[in-house]
């Protein structure tokens, strides 16, 4: 992967674990689950891509 989008998926990741958290507050005595679980797995896809781009090689092989 192109270590170029890792700024690009950090801020992706945190934007989304941002929006995750106001969703919790604002929705505190009705919180599901589903919802958080929902709206968890972006943000764990993004912070997952920062670390693969991070975690590359010079030579192009993953570590």
């Amino acid at each position: 992967m192109n270590p170029k989008f890792r700024t690009l998926f950090v801020i992706c990741g945190s934007v989304t674990l941002a929006l995750l958290i106001l969703q919790v507050v604002i929705t505190f005595p009705d919180v599901s689950a589903k919802g958080i679980l929902l709206n968890a797995l972006p943000a764990l896809f993004f912070y997952f891509l920062a670390y693969k781009t991070y975690h590359e090689s010079k030579d192009g092989e993953l570590m």
